[in-house]
Formats: structure tokens, sequence, C-alpha cells
């Protein structure tokens, strides 16, 4: 028994010393994180065209002499730290997109950027803190590079492209990595977001599900024409979708068991019609699906074909439902075994008062196809001032999204030691 809590003691001490090592190197890098993180916020790039981003990063990994594989899902690089010692393989994921956002925050590296979104120009801005993920590994490949004599097995970057969704008509993303086989023989993949809104120096977990899945939908209802003066010839889509718009919201709250976890069905655009005496023949309803659970994804999507065809055969119409319509992302979820598991790390390196365990959101992340794979976490960073009040914070997707460049100094210490601790773990 003493021999077993000398052990523990000799890992804690360990792990306490390199976590001291990883902070030292990291705060001597911080400020080159914070170059290319303007580099990448200046010149950001949409989704499956970062054609220059990913030769920057390319270049930079080069650099570090790892093996480097760039065109992965058309414009992701995936460069590899092979030890060469026996262990896991680790893999630490950025997203690279930008989005059609024009930027209006005073920053003097702001986007000018221009690119093509649905054949049109648009502004383009790194409205949801994709640079900031980019240059905290980075930042973290250095260091793990530097350190390589004392991790053993691989560790895999992956800067992955289109995590906002590929262009219409094209793949992408996570889904499309996997598929091009970029998880095969990986052990465990971590993955960062920072977050506007939450206090630099600050790191938020959940056990399971952490981000929403997502399903688009498509209701079409079809009627039949008639003069608007005379709705009694016709057979009313119009009418029939507001019933059904009504109804689908009776889902959520008559036929989930909401105390167990949150859902979402949203209706976003309806499209019918073109004149206001004319009673058109069909509506078309656009929407999205969230939810945090596989059994009431799965009740909700049947849900969804029941109540739209049930309500429009009670008004003599036809409801198709489309489901899903366009890319679905699965939940992302963290596995509660490998995040007990990697609990201290968090706290170790965060601090005291400084890890806090969250509600899930229903937002959605494509990380989530890679924890489908093999066991992963997706945590939270701080990226708020400490002294912004935190309903001042500009959110997500904003042309006045801006974070604090303080908070990336952690989430390169967190990628870095996570690695460490997974590695030691597995030895």
């Amino acid at each position: 028994m003493k021999t077993a809590l000398s052990a523990i003691a000799l890992i804690c001490l360990s792990s306490a010393a390199v976590a001291d090592q990883v902070s030292q190197q990291a705060t001597q890098l911080e400020p080159q994180v914070i170059e290319w993180r303007r580099h990448f916020h200046q010149h950001p790039e949409l989704s499956n065209r970062e054609f220059e981003t990913a030769k920057y990063i390319e270049n930079y990994l080069k650099g570090l002499g790892l093996q480097v594989q760039s065109g992965v899902a058309h414009t992701g690089v995936v460069a590899i730290l092979d030890t060469g010692k026996p262990g896991p393989v680790v893999a630490l994921r950025a997203d690279m997109d930008g989005l059609p956002v024009k930027e209006q925050n005073g920053l003097p590296f702001r986007s000018q950027a221009i690119g093509e979104y649905n054949g049109e120009k648009v502004p383009v801005m790194h409205a949801c803190g994709h640079d900031t993920h980019m240059a905290m590994l980075m930042g973290a490949a250095k260091i793990l590079t530097d350190m390589k004599s004392q991790l053993s097995g691989k560790v895999k970057f992956v800067f992955q492209p289109a995590e906002e969704g590929a262009p219409v008509g094209e793949k992408g993303g996570a889904e499309l990595m996997v598929a091009e086989g970029v998880m095969k023989g990986v052990d465990v993949v971590f993955g960062l977001h920072i977050s506007s809104d939450t206090d630099v120096g600050t790191v938020e977990y959940r056990h399971g599900g952490i981000m929403a899945a997502v399903d688009p939908y498509k209701i079409v209802v079809k009627g039949k024409q008639a003069h608007g003066a005379y709705p009694w010839l016709s057979v009313d889509p119009v009418v029939t979708s507001a019933q059904i718009v009504m109804g689908l919201q009776t889902i959520v709250s008559r036929e989930l068991p909401l105390t167990q976890d949150a859902a979402v069905i949203t209706v976003g655009s309806i499209h019918g019609g073109n004149r206001s005496n004319i009673i058109p023949n069909q509506v078309e309803l656009v929407g999205t699906i969230r939810t945090l659970d596989d059994a009431m994804r799965e009740d909700l999507h049947a849900a969804v074909h029941r109540k739209a065809k049930g309500i429009a055969d009670s008004m003599r119409a036809e409801a198709e439902v489309i489901l899903p319509y366009g890319d679905s992302y699965p939940v992302t979820y963290n596995d509660p075994t490998l995040m007990d598991k990697m609990l201290p790390t968090l706290h170790r390196t965060a601090g005291q008062g400084k890890v806090q365990e969250v509600k899930a959101v229903t937002g959605a992340e494509d990380f989530s196809f890679f924890q489908k794979e093999v066991p992963g976490l997706y945590l939270f960073v701080g990226g708020k001032s400490v002294d912004l009040p935190k309903h001042q914070a500009p959110a997500h997707h904003t042309p006045e999204f801006r974070i604090d460049e303080a908070g990336m100094k952690l989430g390169v210490e967190l990628l870095t030691n996570l690695t460490l601790d997974y590695m030691q773990q597995r030895q």
C-alpha cells in the first residue's frame, strides 16, 4: 500500500513540475501566439476556401520538423509528432474557417477581407474565435515538440476546415475528415472553444452532452390553389402551415422529458405565395432541431413526421417532411469516464476556483464527429476581460465580436497538459 501511495505521490509531483514547465513556456510563447492570432484575424477565409490559412499553418508545422499532410478534407492540415516510443495517439483539433460577417469593432487589426458565399461577394470575419483556436494549437504544437523527449506515443495536430458548414453542394468539415481517415489509430481527441462571455483564465466543462445535435428540416405543405376571395375552393397550405408551426412547438413542451435534457425545434423561414389575393398551391417551412440526448432526438424526429402529416391530413392537405435537410451534427459528447480522469489536469492548469461545470448549450459543433469515433473532450476557455460585465460582452457570430487575447495562454497550456497527462496515465 505504501509503495502504491508513493508512486501516486511521485506522479503528482511530476505532473506539477511539468505543468510549471508548460506554463513558463506558454508565457514565453504568448507574444508569438498573439501575433499568429492577429494574422489569421486580418486574413480570414470562408469554409472550404481556407487556402492561404492552410499554407501558413503548413509552413509553420513543417518548420517544427513534423510530418505534415495538407489538402485534407479540401483545405485541412494534419501534422504528426512521433516520439518513436510506444504510447497512445492523442489528437488535438482547431477549426480554421471564418464567417460572412462584416467586422465592426474598431480593432486595429480588424478584417477587410472579401469572399464569395452562395455566389455573392461578402465581407469575411473571424466572428467565432477560430483564429484564436488555430493560434493556441500552434502554440501547443511548439511546446509539445520541444518536450518530445518527455512524451510517449504520437500527437496528431488537426487543423480542420469548414466547421461552420461546407458551401451548398459540397462536403466538408469534421465529417469529411473522419471519412478520409484522420481518426484512424487515434485513441483520444481534445478540442477547445474560446468564449467571449466567460472570464479570461476560466475553463468550463461538462460530463456528457455539452453541445446539441443539430438537424435541419424542411416541410413542404401541398394544397390546392384558389382565389383569395373564395377560400372554400382551396385546400389552404398557408393556414395548414400555421397550424403545423404551432403544433411543432407542442412536441417539446408536451412530449419530451425536459427534466432529462433540453430540446429545441425552430421554424426559421416560411415561403409561399406571391399575391395577397391568391391562395398558393404549396408552402415550405425550413427550420432546425436541437437535442442533447440520442433517444430524445429519435423521438422528436418521429414526432415531427407524425405531427406535420397529421395536421395536414386534417386540413385535406399533404405534408412532405425532409429530415434531415442538409448537414446534421451529432451531440458533442464528453465521455464521462475520460472527463473524470482529466479533471485534475483542468484544475492544476487553470488554478483554484477557475474550473466550472456548466449546463449544456443548444449550439452545435462538428467536433462531435470526432467524438463518435473515439472518446473526446470539448471545453470552453474564457476570452472576456474580467472587468467587462458579462451582459456587455459581444456575442459570437456578430460584427462586434471580440475577445481578450490574454485568454489564449490558458488554451495553449490546456492542450499541452491534457496531452502530457493522458500519455502519462496510459504508461
